[in-house]
């Protein structure tokens, strides 16, 4: 493990991510077709910059994929890029293409999983 500065003097190192991502509970999935293979899978976290999907189906990472959530925020329609894989568990997608309709149903998505998170935080005790 690599000691620095940063542990040394009790900092934390700053996260790579844009967008703070939020567990997603169990009933969130998402339809995806990807070089004309088509797949349904859990969506285990979610931010507005992306997502990662549960699915023993590899991809190289920068291949397009298409995303259709179907959400009581509404129908969801996105483009995204493979950005890691996680062989037999899944893969990391950035979004790279929502319509204007669409992205604000994805915020208020997010918006909606972050406050059940808080919830089930609050309610077991763990903040």
């Amino acid at each position: 493990m690599r000691t620095d500065k940063y542990f040394l003097a009790g900092h934390s190192i700053p996260s790579r991510r844009h967008y703070p991502r939020v567990e997603t509970p169990h009933e969130v999935w998402v339809y995806w077709n990807c070089k004309g293979r088509e797949d349904t899978s859990r969506v285990r976290d979610l931010s507005t910059g992306g997502l990662f999907v549960e699915t023993e189906e590899a991809r190289d990472v920068d291949t397009k994929v298409r995303l259709d959530f179907l959400v009581q925020e509404g129908q969801i329609r996105a483009e995204a890029v493979v950005r890691h894989v996680k062989p037999g568990t899944g893969l990391g997608l950035r979004f790279t293409a929502l319509t204007a309709e669409d992205g604000p149903r994805l915020t208020a998505l997010v918006t909606r999983l972050r406050g059940l998170s808080r919830s089930r935080r609050a309610g077991s005790g763990v903040n």
